[in-house]
């Protein structure tokens, strides 16, 4: 595949879980997948930490579904070198269980082989994500 090719493979997946179509970003993934959540924000934000395999990324969905309600998602930029496609952009949301807010730029890398992500790295302000999740909840 051709990197204007992986590229386009990336915005189609943004655009699916944008209004919540997992089964087509799932689609786009090989079945031997290394995902890699948010690093720097394992033990506290459930969705972190390291997991292989399509299973285990489903479970990832299913627990930033859980745990977030996303007000915005928006990659604003795409550099492709090889089989690699790195995305930036921003984020803001909601913690579901104690509703705080957060807001943080990120960094998504996702390595293509045979037309299918074999590799995923998520990089955001995982200082600003733990404050979020570990703080108490707020009174009503």
């Amino acid at each position: 595949m051709s990197e204007a090719d992986n590229v386009q493979r990336v915005k189609d997946a943004f655009a699916a879980f944008m209004v919540g179509d997992i089964p087509s970003v799932l689609a786009q993934l090989d079945p031997s997948i290394d995902w890699q959540g948010v690093i720097g924000t394992e033990g506290v934000l459930p969705q972190s930490g390291r997991r292989h395999g399509m299973t285990a990324v489903q479970e990832f969905f299913r627990l930033v579904d859980e745990t977030v309600e996303f007000a915005s998602f928006e990659p604003k930029e795409y550099v492709a070198q090889g089989d690699t496609v790195v995305a930036m952009g921003h984020y803001t949301g909601l913690v579901k269980h104690n509703g705080h807010t957060f807001g943080s730029p990120w960094v998504m890398a996702f390595t293509f082989r045979n037309g299918r992500v074999v590799r995923f790295r998520e990089f955001a302000d995982s200082a600003q994500l733990v404050r979020a999740f570990s703080a108490a909840a707020v009174e009503v």
